[in-house]
């Protein structure tokens, strides 16, 4: 396998891992809420991050590259941008009509492409653009704000708090995205597993102090909990800390959009278990949205 295509599996393997994670969160969510969950995945993924870096350093025996302004200054937008997509995002849910918030959250692929754009030179060739689009409207309809009106739904409510709400989510968690690719790629001249690995750690040390220390201040006993509930917060922070260096060492290799849009595989494999584990079957919509994600994950595929 050439280089370029090695960012695919690497992004399946993201986009798994992702979902091992999610589900072990849920589960933690009832004991820490939201915040505290959200923690975990920074708190006790940090450990596991350091460790892949250790061995990636041992593995290459190259020298922990130099971290000049712009790599700190990319770290520190991603991850800022991550913390503050996860609180809008909860803040849409919050809201009466949130489904609508949590589906304009979907256009977080779209903004990826264009921020990438913008902030890195990224080129968005037509497969890369019509595999976001058609990647966008499957996780809409497998989302929707309304069953029975999807797509009218969203055009009468885009100006709704909701909506803004879901917007501005989708534009934060692009812009993380966009920012720890452009951390990697500071790392010129450093191969790309060890620039992802540093930035991984250098991300997870910064949201582990900023989002700790916020909650300390607000709700210490979120903390306190987290600690305590430290063997089941492990496995949440492997799957994530192992999705995370997925996501990272993809950036360091290819396009942002690219990345994100066959990361939308999660959803394929959050269905599949769902069939599996509970029985359930798609409804109409849900198997047109499937097909158009899939359709999706395929172009761009093959197209990037």
């Amino acid at each position: 396998m050439t280089s370029d295509w090695i960012w695919i599996p690497i992004t399946i393997w993201a986009a798994f891992a992702q979902t091992l994670r999610n589900s072990a969160q849920r589960r933690l969510v009832t004991e820490v809420g939201t915040p505290g969950a959200t923690l975990v995945r920074f708190l006790y993924g940090l450990p596991f991050a350091a460790l892949w870096l250790a061995l990636v350093h041992r593995w290459i025996g190259a020298p922990i590259p130099g971290l000049n302004a712009a790599f700190v200054g990319w770290v520190a937008v991603g991850a800022v941008s991550q913390i503050l997509a996860t609180a809008l995002l909860l803040r849409a849910m919050q809201e009466r009509s949130f489904a609508l918030g949590v589906a304009y959250s979907k256009t977080e692929i779209i903004q990826v492409a264009v921020f990438g754009l913008i902030f890195l030179g990224d080129r968005i060739t037509l497969p890369t653009l019509v595999a976001v689009l058609l990647g966008t409207f499957g996780v809409l309809l497998l989302s929707p704000a309304d069953p029975r009106r999807p797509l009218r739904a969203l055009v009468a409510g885009w100006s709704a708090r909701p909506a803004r709400f879901g917007l501005a989510s989708g534009a934060g968690f692009a812009i993380a995205s966009v920012a720890f690719r452009g951390a990697t790629l500071e790392l010129a001249g450093t191969p790309f597993v060890f620039a992802a690995a540093v930035t991984l750690v250098a991300a997870l040390a910064l949201q582990t102090v900023l989002l700790g220390g916020y909650l300390l201040v607000r709700d210490a006993r979120v903390v306190r909990a987290v600690l305590r509930l430290w063997q089941p917060s492990l496995f949440a922070g492997l799957m994530g800390a192992a999705a995370s260096a997925g996501w990272f060492t993809a950036f360091a290799l290819e396009p942002a959009a690219h990345v994100r849009t066959l990361g939308l595989s999660e959803l394929v494999f959050s269905y599949a278990i769902s069939l599996r584990l509970f029985r359930e079957r798609f409804t109409r919509l849900e198997l047109a949205g499937m097909a158009l994600l899939v359709a999706g994950l395929v172009l761009v595929t093959l197209g990037a």
